[in-house]
């Protein structure tokens, strides 16, 4: 298929009806209101269904049940709304079900701005809602990693029985770039017709329940989870490497910080700097695997937040002492320059 020149939303949206998606409920909210405008003219043409509900909450419970029907079925919202949204995810989490959301971040916190950022990381990875749980959770960088992610995301959640979460920002959401549709799923997927809710018809009677009133079978289904969770960690890391052959220092970054960390990557190299940047592409699980190394001297954390990644950076390279942070948040984009001196400031006369 040739590439076409789309918007980050519409391109989300039509990635999501080339991968099956049949449903779609949410609620309108900048920066990712073309996402949904784009699908209640779209999703109709190949038979599915739109509905703009009355809240947030409505729409995650609409969610909700689509996913215990067996439907490939798609919500989106910004910050404030996916906050919204959060009791519901843990509610499809907890009853083995997929379903993908897609997050455009905002700055924050509360009702914030309408320009992009990304302090959600606490709240879609460590979780927002109660519970011993996860998502998966990818984070594109561009437009194309956007609509890929998309389509990967319905599988992992077919897969897994699981939410998957697609951590973009306003700024991707907004930008437009050339894309090019291809889908063919890249996992054997299981059948639903051993799960997914059914009355008594002909055949098997299916039923989701989400209240456990038995403090034994609770726990043993937390241990469920947790095993899947642990077959996630060790399956599904992955992340990008960028002049990282013979560097000495290493940014983190993801999304759309490491755009612009990119471009000083190769400012500093330049200049004579030893760096690179290591990209996860999965934020849960995070990728720890690509910690795994001696030579790096200091990792030089970039985010449009405070820092919430910057925890995780620690642990996975298990010396907290190695890691510097920097960002700009509250909906201000980092500039090349500004992390040039930084990266500058932290390796001082290394070259």
């Amino acid at each position: 298929m040739a590439k076409v020149l789309m918007k980050g939303n519409e391109a989300i949206g039509k990635a999501a009806i080339e991968a099956g998606c049949k449903f779609f409920f949410g609620y309108p909210i900048t920066p990712q209101s073309e996402l949904p405008e784009y699908l209640s003219d779209e999703l109709p043409k190949v038979g599915g269904t739109f509905v703009q509900a009355e809240s947030e909450l409505a729409a995650i419970n609409m969610v909700y049940g689509a996913a215990a029907a067996g439907a490939r079925v798609l919500t989106s919202s910004s910050s404030p709304g996916l906050a919204l949204k959060q009791e519901g995810i843990g509610y499809i989490t907890n009853a083995d079900l997929p379903a993908v959301v897609v997050n455009m971040m905002r700055g924050g916190p509360g009702l914030g701005t309408i320009q992009p950022g990304q302090a959600d990381y606490h709240m879609c990875v460590k979780g927002g809602s109660n519970g011993d749980y996860h998502n998966i959770v990818l984070a594109p960088a561009s437009v194309q990693e956007a609509v890929d992610m998309v389509m990967d995301a319905f599988d992992l959640a077919d897969f897994y029985r699981t939410p998957v979460i697609i951590l973009s920002d306003g700024l991707i959401g907004q930008m437009m770039e050339p894309v090019e549709f291809n889908y063919s799923p890249k996992k054997e997927l299981p059948s639903k017709d051993a799960w997914a809710l059914k009355g008594k018809g002909n055949g098997e009677k299916h039923m989701i329940v989400n209240l456990n009133m038995d403090a034994e079978d609770c726990e043993n289904h937390n241990i469920a989870l947790q095993k899947k969770y642990d077959v996630i960690e060790a399956d599904e890391q992955s992340w990008e490497e960028y002049c990282m052959d013979d560097a000495e220092y290493a940014f983190v970054s993801y999304g759309t910080s490491s755009r612009i960390v990119k471009s000083s990557v190769d400012t500093l190299r330049a200049a004579g700097y030893k760096v690179g940047l290591i990209r996860p592409k999965t934020l849960y699980p995070f990728p720890v695997n690509a910690f795994q190394r001696d030579n790096i001297k200091k990792y030089l954390d970039v985010e449009m937040s405070m820092g919430q990644m910057a925890d995780d950076v620690k642990l996975a390279c298990n010396d907290k002492n190695k890691v510097v942070f920097y960002g700009r948040t509250g909906g201000i984009i980092l500039t090349p320059e500004e992390v040039v001196e930084f990266g500058k400031s932290v390796m001082g006369g290394d070259k």
